[in-house]
């Protein structure tokens, strides 16, 4: 199975928000800059979160993205469904009823075991995806990413994120 590059892209702007302070908020063209890809590609990918709940969306020229709830309770799975939807990856088509000589439907009455094996393996991995928080992922590259990577993202942040005025 394949995700879209999407995928990544996503985790890593959430990653990055999740180190925003306060109600501050990080332009699109700032995550696009910083992770080397088009703007308008990742704004697709940013308005898919904003719908999925994951991020908000500030408007107007002072305006941005933030993460709407707290990394703890966004999981790398959350982020795969908005990004890639929440149909299956395994769609069968029951190819085995077809072709010459293939037997009437009533030869078919269990479950094709490609099928059920595929849809048990994609179960594992959306349950692995699951247990597997925008934190965790946040706090392991704190502790075991190259500290000029980690500076670089912190310092990124510093000089690009907007405050939002306070009522």
């Amino acid at each position: 199975m394949k995700l879209g590059d999407g995928v990544e892209a996503a985790i890593h702007c959430t990653a990055l928000l999740a180190g925003l302070e306060g109600d501050a908020v990080l332009p699109g063209a700032a995550l696009a800059e910083y992770h080397g890809v088009s703007p308008t590609y990742l704004v697709k990918h940013l308005k898919a979160l904003v719908g999925a709940g994951l991020l908000q969306s500030v408007p107007g020229p002072a305006g941005g993205y933030r993460l709407a709830c707290l990394p703890e309770k966004i999981t790398l799975l959350d982020i795969v469904l908005a990004v890639e939807g929440s149909k299956p990856a395994f769609r069968c088509g029951e190819i085995r009823q077809r072709g010459p000589g293939a037997p009437d439907a009533s030869a078919f009455v269990r479950p094709c075991g490609i099928a059920s094996a595929m849809l048990r393996a994609e179960a594992a991995w959306r349950n692995a995806l699951s247990t597997t928080t925008l934190a965790d992922i946040v706090a392991d590259f704190q502790a075991t990413g190259d500290p000029r990577s980690v500076a670089r993202g912190c310092a990124y942040l510093e000089a690009n994120q907007r405050r939002q005025p306070q009522p």
